[in-house]
């Protein structure tokens, strides 16, 4: 009785023995790893339907729907045929597009186990920014998913029109998911760089002013990342990748010249409830030192007698 009572007692800020913390973070991994396997499971059954969700706009925009004989008498230009190689290859995509998609939709059960994990050691005000970080950081990567997923057709319809003519293009399914996967990781991260200025903001290491000095620098990056990222050649899918990204840069810069303002009124009115206040440690005069004179412990010992070796001066 006495021992359970105990352990619902928690302490308000948040601490715990260390083997107390390593038995948190397994329960709350195994809840993480439960809910993948079980996505993992559910997504196994329509894994089909996840292929041709990612392949068929490709696929329509390049795909080949004559024959070999029809194509000689026709003008029907580039195209492409997705297909797979080796007996193994349908078990081992299935595999793996299932996995992919488990972690994918499992991630706001993840992730709510990694924030419970952390939460406890945060003051009240960092918990409210990482709630909106992880509110932020979703959508933000979501987004960068959504312009990967409209850019794709596109990018290899461009990419196809080097193949020589008269002749059929064949793409194996397990490296386009490669490519897709990408892509797709490419343009969700490169679309959390504002969230990271913000946080750096947030966090006293990087002004908005600094920021907006930047602004020169970070375009000409932001080109070159979107040139490099993105397999084609075309200006369009690095725009599509590179503007976006602008936007969200200058937006991360105006919030972190308006926060900078709030802090500097915040830091005039002293700390928070839930923090301490900064210790000043800046070395002080202490003045003059004033003269004490000593008494006399010995009876019978006069002014001018020595006291391990000094003179007693009263």
């Amino acid at each position: 009785m006495l021992k359970s009572a105990r352990k619902q007692e928690k302490d308000p800020e948040g601490r715990m023995p260390l083997a107390e913390h390593l038995r948190e973070l397994r329960n709350r991994l195994a809840k993480a790893m439960l809910a993948v396997v079980l996505v993992t499971i559910v997504a196994a059954f329509f894994y089909k339907d996840i292929i041709e969700f990612f392949t068929n706009p490709i696929l329509n925009a390049v795909g080949c729907d004559a024959t070999f004989s029809e194509l000689a008498k026709q003008d029907t230009g580039n195209c492409a045929r997705i297909v797979l190689n080796g007996l193994l290859t349908p078990f081992t995509l299935a595999l793996k597009v299932s996995l992919m998609a488990g972690v994918i939709f499992a991630s706001p059960v993840w992730l709510y186990q990694l924030w419970a994990f952390v939460a406890p050691g945060l003051h009240q005000h960092e918990r409210k920014y990482a709630y909106a970080f992880v509110g932020t950081g979703v959508p933000l990567f979501l987004g960068g998913a959504f312009f990967a997923y409209k850019t794709l057709p596109t990018m290899a319809k461009v990419l196809l029109e080097f193949s020589p003519a008269d002749l059929d293009n064949q793409l194996p399914l397990d490296d386009l998911l490669d490519l897709i996967v990408r892509m797709v990781l490419v343009f969700g991260l490169s679309f959390e760089l504002p969230l990271l200025l913000v946080m750096l903001n947030l966090t006293g290491a990087l002004t908005g002013k600094r920021m907006l000095g930047w602004w020169r620098g970070m375009i000409i990056g932001i080109t070159v990342f979107a040139a490099v990222a993105t397999p084609s050649t075309d200006p369009l899918t690095m725009l599509a990748l590179a503007g976006p990204i602008w936007i969200l840069y200058f937006f991360a810069t105006g919030f972190s010249l308006l926060n900078d303002r709030r802090r500097r009124r915040r830091d005039a009115l002293g700390p928070a409830d839930d923090e301490a206040s900064e210790l000043d440690l800046t070395p002080e005069d202490i003045g003059e030192v004033e003269s004490i004179g000593t008494t006399r412990t010995v009876p019978g010992q006069t002014s001018t007698e020595r006291v391990n070796g000094y003179d007693d001066v009263t």
